[in-house]
């Protein structure tokens, strides 16, 4: 065989056995520490849910009559599907047209996602960091002022965060909307003016997601509203979406209004501008729930390839707390007591009551209208609406309408399915419940288990709990998963009850790292044994 061929016939060999290799390794099993995704656990969690939607829209036409709304319209979206729809009122009183399913309305500072979303997809890309400095990309900004010597220079995670240190805008930003690309310029130019230092609080800032729209645009080499519709709109079949309002058919459109003097006043539509991207996006509710199914699609972490413009754990992040804000306590309409707290995620907002443990929600204020879009990603469920009077406030309404969802019974979270190590480990603990074994426990154990506290005390604890409980059966389920490698279980016992609680350590094969086992009486309530906070706050 000549020099070729041997080589020839060793890259066959070296082939032959890379690939079996690889064949071997992704055909193994997975580690015993990855569990299944978090899953909902009734299957007509739908159906009953829907049986809400006749009470929510009652909610949402006493509210319209209330604020004396000219016109609105409203959706329920489950699963990334928009299950309900309802409308009411005029776009446009003059010509007394109805709003109608597909009606368009501009939905304002709910475009700050969409900004959001371009920014990260440029950082997945690799073109940005969130860290830069704003100046990298904006030259306009390296001659900036800043309130004191000691100040850090801004970058484009502040200006997402509402950190950036500029102070609160909203009635000078609503109007700088349709100014030109070059007056933003001599703006840029000028300075900007600082209520904080960058990096301290939270202030909200429509300038500051006016200046990402401008790094958008300079990064990727597009218009910023054309980058979005190439890359957001279109990819998502967002067909009603734009930033112009002259893009809009007139049959669509609806009209913006404001109350004044005991009649409805039109408010002029402001043309797409320079500060687009933080309030200029125009929609539709199918197309906003297909929006609004993308952040939802984005959980539960799993395995799988994804339809969206932006990966699901960029979605997720921009859904995580990046920057607080004050606790509030306050009193609903009943006079119960509501605490929220929360803050600023990318271009979100994210809370948690006492009703939700974590809520994501962006509301859109323009002269003549008003809009919200707010879900819940643990229970897959969201609520979207548009107004067109100025700044229509949906919170209130939206927290009736997730209430009535609540009373239905199948508003629940996914439940965290435990993995494989947590489930061995349970059968192992709940076997030396009848009989102690040090083989057994050994085995299950994590290096610490016996050096917090000695196998000798341990095994004296099982014989004392077991001599006064007497034998037990296994209760179907876990109490509590709170993740996958941590769980509580209930043991029924001929005289009381046992949690078990159980904790695995993060090693690759996830021993038993903390292990409690506590007697209740037979008729102990379940909330009372997993410790968690009351779904509701205290009167």
């Amino acid at each position: 065989m000549n020099h070729r061929n041997s080589t020839f016939g060793l890259w066959i060999i070296l082939l032959t056995v890379c690939s079996a290799t690889f064949t071997t390794a992704n055909s193994a099993s997975p580690p015993s520490w990855v569990a299944p995704p978090p899953s909902f656990a009734n299957p007509e969690r739908r159906e009953q849910l829907a049986v809400a939607f006749p009470e929510i829209d009652e909610q949402v036409r006493a509210f319209l009559a209330r604020e004396k709304v000219p016109g609105a319209a409203w959706g329920v979206v489950i699963d990334g599907q928009l299950v309900h729809v309802g409308v009411a009122g005029l776009r446009d009183v003059a010509s007394q047209a109805p709003v109608q399913r597909d009606t368009v309305f501009r939905i304002a500072s709910m475009t700050k996602s969409f900004t959001a979303i371009a920014i990260l997809q440029l950082r997945d890309a690799g073109k940005l960091s969130l860290d830069d400095l704003v100046e990298k990309y904006l030259p306009e900004l390296r001659s900036l002022v800043y309130p004191t010597s000691d100040a850090p220079r801004i970058t484009l995670r502040h200006l997402l965060t509402m950190s950036a240190g500029f102070p609160e805008d909203n009635p000078w930003g609503d109007q700088q909307l349709a100014i030109s690309e070059s007056r933003f310029n001599e703006l840029l130019r000028e300075g900007i003016a600082f209520s904080n230092s960058p990096g301290m609080a939270y202030e909200y800032s429509n300038y500051g997601y006016a200046i990402l729209g401008r790094v958008v645009a300079n990064v990727s080499g597009l218009g910023y509203g054309e980058y979005v519709r190439q890359k957001i709109l279109k990819p998502l079949g967002m067909r009603s979406t734009t930033l112009e309002p002259s893009e809009v058919s007139s049959n669509q459109l609806a009209l913006g209004y404001r109350r004044e003097d005991d009649m409805w006043k039109l408010e002029p539509q402001l043309a797409d501008g320079a500060f687009g991207p933080m309030g200029g996006m125009l929609t539709s509710l199918e197309d906003l729930s297909r929006y609004v199914g993308v952040f939802l699609d984005a959980w539960p972490a799993r395995d799988g390839s994804s339809r969206s413009p932006l990966s699901r754990s960029s979605l997720r992040e921009m859904q995580q707390i990046w920057r607080a804000r004050p606790t509030t306590v306050t009193r609903d309409s009943t006079g119960a007591i509501q605490l929220t707290s929360g803050g600023y995620g990318y271009g979100l907002r994210i809370s948690q009551t006492c009703d939700f443990g974590h809520m994501v929600a962006h509301s859109g204020g323009l002269p003549g209208f008003g809009s919200q879009m707010r879900w819940l990603p643990e229970y897959g469920v969201g609520l979207i609406a548009f107004g067109n009077r100025t700044y229509t406030g949906w919170g209130a309404v939206f927290d009736e309408a997730l209430m009535s969802l609540r009373r239905t019974g199948a508003l629940t979270p996914r439940q965290v399915q435990p993995a494989p190590a947590l489930v061995e480990a349970r059968r192992g603990v709940n076997a030396l419940m009848q009989r102690w074994d040090d083989a057994s426990i050994e085995r299950l154990a994590a290096m610490n288990l016996f050096l917090d506290r000695s196998k000798d005390r341990r095994r004296a604890e099982f014989a004392t709990l077991r001599d006064a409980v007497g034998s037990c059966r296994e209760r179907p389920g876990f109490l509590y998963s709170e993740n996958a490698l941590r769980g509580d279980w209930v043991l029924e016992c001929e005289r009381g009850l046992v949690q078990v609680s159980v904790t695995l350590a993060p090693t690759a094969r996830p021993g038993i790292q903390h292990l409690e086992l506590r007697k209740w009486p037979l008729d102990a309530n379940v909330s009372a044994m997993t410790g968690l906070p009351p779904q509701a706050c205290p009167r």
